[in-house]
């Protein structure tokens, strides 16, 4: 992630309002695209979610998978980016990098290899070694995830392009894997999905001393070792008001 220019950094926590925090980062993308804000890399808390993508809304199981979120004590929305359904809870850390692009189709794979290559060497900082690339069976598999040994996945990414940025998203599973099983199983049966289970990992997993804290702080750590200059902020008052123009669009009408 690596470049010359500013980063401003945000941790502001919609976990409150789950289609809102979603809305908030497609309103960075557009405000990004228009020249409104700049870089910016969201790192935050999320509540407790089950993301939709596209390619489930159009499943004939997609209003079942809807409904076994809820019951599951999860919140459903349809996210910006990525690919089948993905799992935020309080154990989680969502990041949302926003960049400004006046051709972001050009750089889609390079911004993937450095998110992905900086959340290595993140988790190497407490003492994880991990690789990029999709496992077998993986939930929402991609070619960008971050996995330990080849078994369990720990960080997931997508990317969504608006005509001047883009926005690269996803999670990172610090704790508490039990949590992302437990509600894929009975959603991704009504998707119909396959998938192994014992792919959901967290980073507890692998070293039991990591925490919330140290696995934020070993992520900014690296993120600010990747730039020249990095400042932090709070995401403005127009973003949030664009954002909470886009709420219902994320939530799910079945």
């Amino acid at each position: 992630m690596s470049g010359t220019g500013p980063l401003r950094l945000v941790r502001d926590d919609f976990s409150h309002a789950p289609a809102l925090d979603t809305a908030v980062s497609r309103a960075l993308l557009l405000r990004a695209s228009n020249g409104e804000i700049p870089e910016t890399f969201r790192l935050h808390v999320p509540g407790r979610v089950v993301a939709f993508g596209k390619r489930d809304t159009l499943e004939d199981g997609y209003a079942a998978a809807v409904t076994a979120t809820r019951a599951g004590g999860f919140s459903p929305i349809e996210r910006l980016a990525g690919g089948r359904a993905a799992v935020f809870t309080r154990h989680t850390l969502a990041f949302a990098w926003t960049v400004p692009d006046p051709d972001p189709r050009r750089g889609i794979y390079e911004r993937f290899r450095r998110l992905s290559g900086l959340m290595v060497r993140a988790f190497r900082r407490l003492g994880i070694d991990s690789a990029v690339g999709e496992i077998p069976g993986e939930y929402c598999p991609g070619d960008y995830s971050v996995h330990h040994g080849g078994r369990i996945k720990l960080m997931g990414v997508g990317q969504r392009l608006a005509r001047h940025a883009a926005h690269v998203g996803g999670v990172v599973v610090v704790d508490r894997s039990n949590e992302v099983r437990d509600i894929l199983l009975p959603v991704y049966a009504a998707l119909g999905l396959s998938w192994n289970p014992t792919t959901a990992g967290a980073l507890t997993d692998v070293a039991p001393d990591v925490t919330m804290e140290s696995a934020t702080a070993a992520l900014i750590a690296e993120v600010a070792e990747s730039r020249d200059e990095i400042f932090e902020a709070n995401i403005e008052p127009a973003t949030v008001d664009l954002a909470a123009t886009f709420t219902g669009d994320h939530v799910p009408q079945s």
